[in-house]
């Protein structure tokens, strides 16, 4: 069996994996929690992190160089990382909210990766002069692995203020309401005062609005640490190209789209660090520049890619018909 066939096994294998994870993940969605769904689940999501495994490793002995050389074994880097990223709670049999981000971008990722959408991109090449470093793997390993971190703590930044706007919007809704029971008589208001003072009897809003807001501090918890991660990742690999760009083309910084993406990336998120000093700026205030960040992340990492010009112009590609 030759080392092509096999990588068309693995990710056929991937991608029907993926395809029956998204199913259960779906109808854990609109089901209650059933035991052996989640299970299933669990297992699918480490059969297919195999396979992903095994799909960069075979490339890697194919190639003889690490697979990070385009955009497609980026992507699928970027999917092993969110898998990682997965694996590390459920290894610790610690269930946290993380999961509930890292397993969706984790199956999309690696479906949207093996749909056949980057045909054109699978069969790798020799690599240009600039990518014949060992700088390889050190560098776009790092970013992805900091662009992987930085896109799920963005992601429970965003479900952060999803919660605590939803929050806003019910008090809305309770105001409309309060306004329209005014234009009833007195003895409608009476009789909906005593029903609504059943309803609040049976189901308490202080004990949700309580595990709302536990909730709340978890997200901004855990975002942080997972974006204090991915900023130090991202350091290093900036760090790390800057160095290979000097030995490359003589420079270590040419403003190329590429890099001015990267830095601003990396300002957005320095910028969220620095707020969340400030105890008065940590929680909503903080996650709306991690949601910005998550913008740019995908503009640095996917929408630079589309334009096809600058240094890393290797990395671009067309999507197939």
């Amino acid at each position: 069996m030759t080392f092509s066939t096999l990588e068309h096994i693995l990710t056929h294998i991937s991608f029907s994996t993926v395809s029956v994870v998204i199913i259960l993940h779906l109808i854990t969605l609109l089901v209650n929690e059933i035991v052996g769904l989640l299970n299933s689940f669990e297992k699918g999501m480490i059969v297919t992190f195999f396979c992903i495994t095994g799909l960069l490793v075979t490339r890697w002995i194919y190639w003889e160089h690490f697979p990070l050389s385009d955009l497609y074994e980026s992507l699928i880097f970027l999917s092993w990382s969110f898998y990682i990223i997965h694996m590390i709670p459920y290894l610790k049999k610690n269930k946290n909210n993380l999961s509930a981000i890292t397993a969706p971008s984790a199956i999309f990722t690696q479906g949207f990766v093996t749909s056949g959408l980057l045909t054109e991109m699978h069969q790798s090449a020799i690599l240009v002069p600039a990518l014949q470093s060992q700088w390889l793997m050190m560098h776009v390993s790092m970013m992805v692995l900091g662009y992987a971190a930085l896109l799920c703590g963005s992601l429970l930044s965003v479900a952060l203020l999803v919660i605590t706007y939803q929050k806003d919007i019910i008090r809305i809704f309770d105001k409309r309401k309060h306004l329209l029971t005014e234009s009833f008589s007195l003895g409608e208001i009476q009789y909906m005062n005593e029903k609504s003072n059943i309803l609040q009897s049976a189901s308490p809003l202080s004990l949700r609005n309580y595990y709302r807001s536990q909730l709340i501090e978890q997200l901004d918890h855990w975002s942080y640490r997972v974006i204090s991660l991915g900023f130090i990742f991202l350091t290093v690999g900036i760090l790390s190209g800057a160095v290979w760009a000097n030995e490359a083309w003589g420079s270590y910084w040419n403003w190329d789209p590429k890099e001015t993406w990267a830095f601003i990336t990396w300002t957005i998120f320095a910028i969220y660090l620095h707020i969340r000093t400030n105890k008065n700026l940590q929680g909503a205030n903080s996650a709306i520049v991690a949601f910005i960040g998550f913008l740019i992340i995908w503009i640095c990492y996917f929408g630079v890619n589309l334009l096809g010009i600058g240094l890393h112009s290797y990395g671009s590609f067309t999507l197939t018909n």
